[in-house]
Parts: structure tokens; sequence; C-alpha cells
């Protein structure tokens, strides 16, 4: 699910909070940095809960209207359970490790706030998408994957007010809800009929490699400061670390620790994540500032044989 772009982001995120509170515990920010990649995972888990429990709010207002003597405007729908009977729902609804894990982590968010799958619920039923839907009896697999694709990204993933409810509750989720919602988003589109339970519970991290990665990112950029810090003045004649934003030196920094110490990532891999993660997350004129200073470190590094690169690396 974390794609190593996707981990510096986390790193960054890391080393930013101890220039922000001046507290420069390495401990403290390794157990933050664990803390921040396990809640991503948390995050996906509670979006996969949302949409069962939309499906379960769909099947009790089916019971609800079944009982009612006066006739509404679903009582026209050839076929008012097929929301409630969606193949690809019913996948996660009965789905024994995913309901487990949700159970073992205690994660019953959307019971004690049930407002907001209301609104989800009230939402898709008043949509074009699930008019046009519901109004065709019967449906295949892919027709029923169609529509939970739909509703996931023209509903749900677009909600202001479940993002609010997401950032009010923790806010590193302000920057994973957009990676777990495409993922999510990938994920339906691979689905079939006859996936395995497993499918629903893939791993936050890849190998070890990668959990590795993230750990000595961290801890060589902060115990290097020092050092990192005199390669960006040795290549800004004017340089007044006042005036640098901090989170262009953090990527600075994060960028040439990358360069020197990890040999299996070639220099070109890191100089544009770092350019693109300083895109999103930096000023608008960041990319070209941190650009200038990384091409003319790699042409000095290469000069003084300290890029030692081997294999093809990972992005």
């Amino acid at each position: 699910m974390l794609t190593r772009r996707h981990i510096r982001v986390k790193v960054m995120q890391c080393i930013y909070a101890i220039t922000q509170s001046k507290d420069d515990s390495l401990e403290k920010q390794e157990k933050f940095l664990r803390f921040s990649i396990d809640n991503m995972y948390t995050l996906y888990l509670l979006m996969l809960s949302l949409i069962i429990e939309i499906q379960k709010r769909g099947s009790d207002q089916l019971r609800i209207s079944s009982k009612k003597y006066l006739a509404t405007e679903a009582d026209n729908l050839p076929d008012q359970a097929k929301f409630v009977n969606n193949k690809l729902l019913l996948q996660m609804v009965h789905n024994e490790p995913l309901l487990a894990e949700l159970k073992k982590r205690k994660l019953d968010n959307w019971y004690l706030n049930e407002e907001y799958v209301k609104i989800i619920y009230n939402n898709m039923v008043s949509s074009a998408a699930y008019q046009k839907y519901m109004s065709v009896k019967g449906s295949t697999y892919a027709e029923d994957k169609e529509f939970i694709i739909t509703l996931f990204k023209e509903i749900i993933a677009p909600d202001e007010k479940i993002y609010d409810y997401f950032e009010d509750s923790n806010l590193t989720w302000v920057d994973d809800i957009p990676i777990v919602n495409t993922y999510i988003l990938k994920m339906f589109k691979k689905i079939k009929s006859d996936q395995s339970t497993s499918f629903f519970l893939p791993r936050l991290i890849k190998d070890k490699e990668d959990v590795e990665f993230a750990k000595n990112l961290l801890r060589k950029t902060l115990l290097k400061d020092g050092e990192l810090t005199k390669e960006i003045e040795g290549k800004t004649p004017n340089w007044d670390k006042d005036r640098i934003a901090d989170m262009d030196a953090i990527l600075l920094k994060m960028a040439i620790c990358e360069l020197l110490n990890f040999p299996s990532i070639p220099e070109k891999v890191t100089i544009n994540e770092f350019l693109e993660i300083a895109k999103e997350y930096s000023t608008p004129k960041s990319s070209i500032f941190i650009n200038g200073i990384l091409d003319n470190l790699v042409k000095e590094y290469r000069k003084e044989g300290k890029l030692n690169k081997i294999g093809r690396g990972l992005i």
C-alpha cells in the first residue's frame, strides 16, 4: 500500500514535527513514525468499514420500508434489495478476516458516529448514479462493481464531512486520505468475484527493506543534521537558514542524506521524488530551488567519487 514516496513523506512529517516542537528526541520520533505508518492502515480499514455500514444502513431501511402501509418512491423500483445484495458489497460484509480485524482493533467509529453513515447513504440514494443502477432489475458482478466504484469515487471520497471527521480524529490522516482513497479505488477495479478473503487485508509495507528504509532515512537525516546543513551552505553563498522555508531545508537534507547513504537508489530517482514532494508540500518555487542545489551537489559528488550507486534501485 505504501510506496517509497509515501514513506519519504512520513519521514518528512516526523522531522518537521521536531523542528516545530524543538524536541530532538530520536526515540520519540521513531515511535511517531511507526505510529503514523500504522495509523494509515487504520484509516484504510475505517474507509472499508464505512462502506460496510452503508450496506447495513440500506438493509435496515429495506426492512423498515417493508413494514410501511403507505407506498413510497422506492416501491416503484424493480428490485428494492438490489443495492443491499450488491455482490461486491456482500464480499466485504461477509468477509470474516476483515470483520475480525475491525473487531480486534475496536474500530466501531461509525457505530458511535452513525450520522456520517446516514449522510453518505442519503447522498447516495438521491444521486443519479443510484437511480440509474436501481432502475434495472438484476445485475452482473461487473455492473455491481462499477456501481461501487462510482459510489466511492463520486460520493464517499469527495465528501467534506467525512474529510473533516478524519482530520479532527487524527492530524496525520490529512495527508493519508488521498493515498488511501486511491488505493481503495485501484483495489475495487482489480477485485474479482472469486477473490480470496485476504484481498481486503493487504500488507501496509511491501517488505522489510521498506521498513528499514523508513527508519534509516529518519535516523541518518537527524543524526547528520550538522553535516547536511554544511552541504547546503556550500551550495548557497547567500544562504540564510532563517529565510529558507523549513520544509525546503528538511527536503534538501533528506535528499542529500539519501544521495550519500542509500547506494541502491539512483540519484535521478532521489531528485525526482523530492522534487515531486516539494511541489505538493512546500512553496510554489521550492522545486526549482531544490533542483538547482541538488543538481550542483550531484555533479560535485560524482567528481569526488562520493556517489557509490549499485543496482537499479526502487522508487
